[in-house]
């Protein structure tokens, strides 16, 4: 059996939410007060596992970016 886990689970809809805003990685990392990088973002945006403390992060980024 294969026991592998699946690491790449596909377009998420952050990336969609952030293509309708224009929104690109630096402006979620540039507008949040929490310590998020780059690299987590990206890995949001390609469907990657997060833990749920940076999920949250990611999402109160999101928002204010929006505001």
């Amino acid at each position: 059996m294969n026991n592998e886990i699946q690491r790449e689970l596909g377009e998420q809809p952050i990336a969609k939410i952030m293509a309708e805003h224009g929104f690109k990685p630096h402006d979620l990392v540039s507008n949040s007060t929490e310590q998020i990088t780059h690299k987590m973002v990206t890995r949001a945006l390609s469907g990657r596992r997060l833990n749920l403390k940076i999920q949250y992060r990611l999402l109160n980024a999101l928002n204010k970016a929006s505001a």
